[in-house]
């Protein structure tokens, strides 16, 4: 591993952020991006070893500018972490139309645009290293969650199928697919109870950011396609997403253990 400039996209809070201040601490050069600057600004003391872009990810010029400011800096991007991510749940039958927007631009799209255009970057220098953020709702389907699982399946499809092609010209692509995590992302999903009983029914204990980030750290040392977080979980999960009909078989039981665990988190 041998890091020039390191981008971090979704830096303003939760896995980013986490990801972002270890990294400083580390001594890594950082190009953080998040659409919410004041975070940035409030987390991040003024150094020469970081720089802040303000920007949606979903849109094509936020990456274009984070190219040009590395082309500036004279350090080509080693490495890409997209962290960005939303969550809103709902039933499909309740969702607004406008959520399906919400969850494909950020969580898919955000990450689509920023592997391929830092990804060409990193073809003609002939390294690098992108690290996509999926779930393990990317892996299961959840119900009560149908847009995240939907944006979540596509990151870790694209991302698999992107490291078939780029391995070649010396360029790792990851995809990392993580149980819950103790972000804001989950404190916002403790107010939907009904719909995200399942996601609250498996793990014994919620993961931290920074058990995230230990594991990002030893994916930088050590490329791999797909990592999950924690592995039997992953496993699990895999299970379910071929034979989703097993799952049926315990919804039940699931979904009183998840209301439980609600119930104790909150």
């Amino acid at each position: 591993m041998n890091p020039n400039l390191i981008l971090i996209s979704g830096a303003g809070s939760g896995i980013g952020l986490h990801l972002a201040q270890t990294l400083l601490q580390k001594g890594f050069e950082l190009l953080l991006v998040d659409l919410n600057k004041k975070s940035l600004e409030q987390n991040f003391q003024e150094s020469p070893t970081f720089r802040i872009l303000e920007g949606d990810v979903s849109k094509a010029e936020t990456w274009f500018t984070a190219v040009e400011i590395a082309k500036e800096l004279g350090k080509p991007i080693s490495h890409l972490f997209n962290c960005a991510g939303v969550i809103r749940p709902g039933f499909v039958s309740d969702f607004d139309v406008s959520d399906i927007d919400f969850h494909l631009d950020i969580n898919a799209k955000g990450s689509i645009l920023g592997t391929k255009i830092i990804g060409a970057e990193m073809k003609s220098q002939k390294f690098g290293h992108i690290i996509n953020i999926s779930s393990l709702a990317g892996l299961a389907p959840v119900s009560g969650m149908s847009l995240y699982t939907a944006s979540k399946f596509a990151i870790r499809g694209f991302s698999l199928a992107a490291a078939a092609e780029f391995r070649k010209y010396g360029v790792h692509v990851s995809v990392v697919c993580p149980d819950l995590v103790a972000t804001p992302m989950l404190d916002l999903q403790l107010e939907y109870p009904e719909e995200t009983k399942l996601t609250f029914s498996g793990p014994k204990k919620v993961l931290q950011p920074e058990d995230v980030t230990r594991v990002l750290l030893k994916l930088m040392e050590k490329p791999k396609p797909l990592v999950c977080i924690p592995e039997s979980r992953g496993l699990l999960a895999k299970i379910a997403g071929a034979w989703p009909w097993i799952g049926e078989l315990f919804r039940a039981d699931l979904e009183r253990k998840g209301e439980k665990a609600i119930q104790k988190l909150k």
